[in-house]
């Protein structure tokens, strides 16, 4: 039997693995795995090229738990390590790279470990003393290193038959939640479910087919199986060739068995060169609310979980996507769960999204039809694209929609083909006009039909910052919603109305109606208008509401407490007006104006509670 110390500086560096390196003491499980894995596949590699002379056969790792002995075992069939193997490996170099790794993060918030060989100290997370009993495929004798958290350790004999390496954890106190099957499941699934080596834990019961011609009152019979918790074969490692669209949806749902709907399309990614990168992401039904969408992408380094934020890898429009993004080129720190953006992300980033504008491209080409059914439900992802990644940007021209009230889609350059003749204003502006709600703008979009204009429906959440940015990319147009004045100011044309009054009548209704019109939030204008348009309108300015619908979804904070502004636009050229300034009798003056003025207020939307009381006892007194 061999004693020793650990060769390292600090006094004790296992509290220092337990308080400092790792942040979340569940991951000692993966490391043990991947370390398992890496054993166990670095095996495989030997046996292909004739470095090693055993029968790789189907090696499995095995996950236990000893309740009463408060014990976890996990056993591989890998590689195996000689006596020589273990000073090297477990004594020398694992803390040589603690020592560097203090050393280098001691300011740091750092996450947990992994590429400084200290993966198997994630053991002393959880465990006061760990066994490590080992047989290297060498055939050299096996050997049991001990070592219960202090700098010493004993290397002895053992008789372990079998090549591989079991470790031994004896659980500490303060962990023995980790002695809970449930608990295991639940970390084997999280961080193991794909792993390429088939892991089991526990048995099940397994139900064998009666043979033919069995007697009809046979019981089948059953049988104990080793219980596989892994796929080790997902569906992101294989060729898009050997998946068809069922594949892809079984994925999906064992990606997310609680999700019911099923995906609209995916994405395969595989590239190996700059950087290798696999993976499918899918696009789900979308909502409106952005933020409930994101962190449902998974990381993984080859097929070991790593996170679930993807940020900084996968584009900020992106992450409301989901499915598995799996690389070994993603750079982390000494953990596996803490991401450093450098060259390498920012070259994977923008693969994937050429490679989703690319996918977008074909599905528009191949099927227009199913794309354009599915608008609604992808449109918030696209338009957070074309808003936030330039070259993203570029590309929408080619799939990009607007949809009209009449449920036609148009891509920008079919839109404009279509409007430029009759939507261009007297100064060579084609304008473009939306509705952000169909029912409540309902009035308006009818007045804008009326003059055979295009009507979009475009409302994103977002839809303000992008109609800006298209503004600004695009030549020579503008966007303005249809409540945003009366038709013929939304566009103007050369031929100007003639009005019915004088500009003294104009005068006289406007002092009358400013006297009943709340000052605050509403400027009065009399303007001529075709005698069939409405004779009061509330229009709110362009510039100002999309301004402050910015502000709300996170832009600029200079107008977040500007109140609601509105005009109020009187139709010099309808009967009502003639009326109201004919009127003698003020009460019925103001009663005119009122119930003028509420019916544009309902037009709007903006008649509620005490007010919208009173209109509803006026109008009856006047049907009386």
């Amino acid at each position: 039997m061999a004693k020793g110390n650990i060769n390292v500086s600090v006094e004790n560096i296992f509290p220092l693995i337990k308080k400092f390196l790792y942040s979340d003491h569940e991951i000692f499980l993966r490391e043990l795995i991947s370390n398992a894995t890496d054993a166990t596949l670095k095996l495989k590699h030997l046996c292909q090229i004739g470095e090693s002379k055993v029968d790789y056969g189907n090696p499995i790792i095995e996950v236990k738990i000893d309740k009463e002995g408060k014990k976890i075992h996990i056993i591989d069939q890998g590689l195996g390590m000689t006596s020589e193997e273990v000073e090297k490996y477990i004594n020398q170099i694992a803390f040589s790279g603690a020592e560097e790794f203090l050393d280098k993060y001691k300011d740091a918030d750092a996450g947990v470990i992994g590429h400084f060989g200290l993966g198997f100290y994630s053991a002393f997370m959880v465990a006061e003393k760990v066994e490590l009993i080992t047989k290297s495929h060498t055939g050299a004798d096996a050997v049991i290193w001990t070592c219960d958290g202090s700098p010493e350790f004993t290397l002895e004999a053992h008789d372990k038959k079998d090549r591989g390496t079991e470790i031994i954890l004896h659980i500490a106190e303060d962990s023995l939640e980790f002695l809970e099957e449930g608990k295991i499941a639940g970390l084997l699934s999280k961080y193991n479910k794909f792993m390429p080596i088939p892991i089991k834990f526990g048995t099940k019961t397994e139900t064998l087919p009666l043979p033919e011609g069995a007697d009809k009152d046979a019981k089948p019979e059953t049988i104990e199986v080793d219980n596989i918790i892994n796929n080790p074969n997902p569906a992101w490692t294989k060729q898009p060739s050997e998946l068809k669209d069922e594949d892809y949806k079984a994925f999906y749902r064992e990606l997310y068995p609680a999700q019911f709907e099923e995906p609209l399309f995916n994405i395969h990614l595989n590239v190996d060169y700059p950087f290798n990168l696999t993976g499918i992401l899918y696009f789900p039904k979308m909502t409106n609310d952005i933020n409930m969408q994101k962190d449902r992408i998974q990381l993984y380094q080859n097929q070991v979980f790593v996170t679930d934020n993807v940020e900084g890898i996968v584009p900020e429009f992106l992450t409301m996507l989901r499915g598995v993004i799996d690389s070994p080129d993603i750079p982390l720190n000494v953990s596996r769960s803490y991401l450093q953006a450098d060259g390498n992300v920012k070259k994977i980033a923008s693969y994937i999204t050429r490679k989703v504008a690319d996918k977008m491209t074909s599905l528009f080409k191949e099927n227009r039809e199913d794309f354009e059914s599915k608008w609604n439900d992808i449109k918030i992802v696209i338009e957070y694209g074309m808003l936030s990644e330039p070259k993203f940007f570029e590309k929408s021209n080619k799939f990009a929609l607007y949809p009209t009230i009449d449920g036609k889609y148009f891509t920008y350059d079919e839109l404009l083909e279509k409007i430029k003749d009759t939507q261009t204003n007297k100064d060579g502006k084609t304008v473009i006009l939306y509705t952000s709600n169909k029912d409540e703008q309902h009035s308006y979009i009818e007045a804008t039909k009326a003059k055979g204009y295009e009507v979009l429906v475009l409302d994103s959440p977002i839809i303000s910052h992008l109609i800006q940015k298209l503004e600004t990319e695009k030549e020579n147009i503008s966007f303005a919603r249809v409540d945003g004045d009366h038709i013929d100011n939304l566009i103007k044309k050369d031929e100007n109305q003639i009005s019915k009054l004088t500009d003294e009548e104009k005068e006289t209704v406007k002092v009358a109606i400013e006297k009943v019109v709340p000052k605050e939030g509403y400027t009065v204008q009399i303007e001529a208008m075709d005698s069939d348009a409405a004779p009061f309108m509330i229009t709110q300015p362009e510039f100002m509401r999309r301004m402050k619908e910015m502000q709300q979804s996170g832009g600029n904070g200079m107008f977040g407490n500007f109140p609601d502004m509105y005009n109020l636009i009187v139709n010099a050229n309808h009967p009502l007006v003639s009326e109201i300034l004919a009127e003698k009798d003020e009460a019925k003056k103001e009663g005119l104006i009122k119930q003028s003025l509420d019916l544009a207020r309902l037009a709007q939307g903006l008649l509620k509670g005490e007010a919208l009381t009173n209109f509803i006892k006026r109008s009856y007194e006047l049907i009386k």
